[in-house]
């Protein structure tokens, strides 16, 4: 193992927790994580998914792995997790469980819109909450938090989707402020399309999408030097070129990017 694998195992290691491991950006940091030498905590709703990706990331880098099963649209999985979770010396979470809906906010099932809610904001907040206390207690450790292009103005077309992702941007910001004299880093990734399950549930057609792993391999490697992190060239090139837009106007701009996106309008 190298100096920096080491380096990054005794800052952030034993263990790491993950959300929506099974699949996409979620499994990527879980395979990132393994490669430098850390244990992972698995956390999805699909066990085979997670019992499959356990035994590969045991055998391909050495590391152990608990699997968690977990409805994080739920207040039960959400305690599940915190629950079981507990008798691992976990020094990084990494909140990447989520979905995303497109198309006309009244034309969107309310019900599919509030799970949303709960899985992208109310899980994470519980679980930044109940695991920042054990991160705290350790004296370091880090909170990586799935932000998006889409949270840094109201995007038509994903009005309910930007405006969670802009939950996450703005606690992110918030707590990596409050924890930093704690020893506690957090991070806000901010991604544009990735290649994964996400577009499928969200109806949303990517012909650009970024590989997950390019995504978790930039945000570990940011994790302690910066709040925000753009992974991938598209999610830079976006985030550059509105930075000197209005709201207003990247607002709009935003709106035709997803008219392109949505297969639903």
């Amino acid at each position: 193992m190298g100096k920096a694998t080491s380096a990054f195992e005794q800052k952030y290691g034993p263990w790491a927790l993950v959300t929506g491991a099974s699949d996409g950006i979620g499994r990527a940091f879980a395979e990132e994580l393994a490669r430098r030498g850390v244990h992972v905590v698995l956390v999805a709703r699909r066990r085979l998914q997670l019992e499959q990706l356990a035994t590969t990331l045991t055998q391909t880098y050495g590391v152990q792995c608990q699997v968690l099963v977990a409805n994080l649209s739920d207040a039960q999985g959400v305690q599940q997790v915190l629950d079981n979770s507990t008798g691992r010396d976990v020094g990084l979470v990494v909140c990447a469980a989520g979905f995303g809906t497109s198309g006309p906010f009244l034309q969107n099932d309310l019900a599919t819109e509030l799970d949303m809610l709960q899985v992208n904001c109310g899980a994470l907040a519980a679980l930044s909450w109940g695991l920042g206390q054990r991160l705290v207690q350790r004296g370091r450790g880090g909170l990586v938090l799935l932000s998006s292009v889409v949270a840094f103005q109201g995007v038509p077309r994903s009005a309910h989707y930007a405006a969670t992702k802009a939950y996450v941007q703005t606690l992110s910001e918030g707590l990596r402020e409050e924890w930093r004299e704690l020893g506690v880093q957090v991070l806000a990734v901010a991604p544009g399309p990735v290649r994964s399950g996400f577009a499928a549930r969200s109806q949303m057609s990517m012909a650009r999408a970024e590989d997950p792993q390019v995504v978790a391999r930039a945000s570990l490697d940011a994790l302690g030097r910066t709040g925000t992190v753009r992974p991938g060239l598209l999610a830079k090139l976006l985030g550059y070129s509105l930075a000197l837009a209005p709201r207003w106007g990247r607002v709009r701009i935003m709106g035709r990017v997803m008219a392109g996106m949505a297969r639903r309008t």
